[in-house]
């Protein structure tokens, strides 16, 4: 099996905007759960004039204390790596306050169906200005520079910061967990390919939305995907086994799983079979869905 050098252990005060590296700070609102580990953590780069990425849920006492943290600053952009809940709710209230513009790949992709799982799709977010691959955002002393990685959200968007080697990598990579693909809007194979191009480059520390710093991303990286090709085999063999429905592959595959997960889960495991299919490895009557029955090709 698959060891992923999970990190888990971070230091920090609900509400209150941190230093954690010279250009970055971090507030982590006050959302825990099952999805978002102890919260949501909005980044501050740099100082003076600043960007905001992830200005997270729409939290009244997160926004605020963002807002008194930064008086006598100026928010010149709110960055949004993706349409879910705990990630982009709070840029209205934002640029209300700030007058500043939005930025992001797009709104919410993908049909209605998957808006459940996890904290949810907000599909209100529609950028001011939409990032393309390669597209950059200047400040005093800082450059970001967009990272298109879809997969768990076809808009995931990740963002490097070359002054410090660093990347917000969002929900793409976290260290606290692997991250859910759930499907209409993930897809297994262009979160794949999104790791791949991770995995090509050469920062030094990755500061995920929820969850510590990754101080070894090709590593973490590297795992994440070994994991993913492990998870493909063990559903090859359930279905070689007998199981046909996705229930039974999470029964087998999943034990002991917190039972809030299983839905998650389940995503996931279609978004493999999703993949699979796509592959010509596995078929399906009908339309790949939840309740749908799968046997190998």
């Amino acid at each position: 099996m698959v060891e992923i050098p999970f990190r888990r252990a971070m230091s920090f005060a609900y509400e209150r905007l941190e230093p954690v590296s010279p250009l970055i700070r971090r507030i982590v609102a006050r959302n825990p759960g099952p999805f978002t580990y102890k919260g949501t953590g909005t980044y501050v780069v740099g100082h003076g004039r600043v960007a905001v990425i992830d200005p997270g849920p729409a939290l009244e006492e997160h926004v605020g204390a963002l807002l008194q943290a930064l008086r006598g600053e100026t928010v010149t952009h709110i960055v949004v790596t993706h349409t879910h809940r705990d990630h982009s709710p709070a840029a209205a209230a934002l640029r209300r306050a700030t007058g500043a513009r939005t930025y992001g790949f797009g709104p919410h992709g993908g049909e209605a169906g998957g808006d459940a799982i996890e904290e949810g799709a907000d599909r209100a977010f529609v950028p001011d200005v939409p990032l393309r691959e390669g597209d950059t955002l200047e400040g005093p002393g800082w450059r970001l520079a967009a990272l298109h990685t879809p997969g768990h959200t076809s808009n995931h968007l990740c963002f490097a910061l070359p002054e410090e080697r660093a990347l917000f990598s969002g929900d793409h990579v976290m260290g606290w967990s692997t991250s859910v693909i759930a499907p209409p809007d993930g897809d297994m194979r262009h979160y794949l390919a999104s790791l791949d191009k991770l995995l090509g480059r050469e920062d030094a520390v990755l500061w995920p939305t929820h969850g510590p710093a990754i101080t070894e991303p090709k590593a973490h990286v590297a795992a994440f995907i070994a994991h993913r090709r492990e998870r493909t085999e063990a559903i090859l063999h359930r279905l070689a086994a007998g199981d046909e429905t996705i229930p039974a592959m999470v029964a087998a595959i999943y034990a002991g799983l917190d039972p809030r997960l299983r839905g998650a889960a389940g995503r996931s495991v279609l978004a493999h079979l999703v993949a699979l299919i796509e592959e010509g490895r596995v078929r399906c009557d009908g339309a790949a869905r939840l309740d749908a029955r799968f046997r190998l090709a």
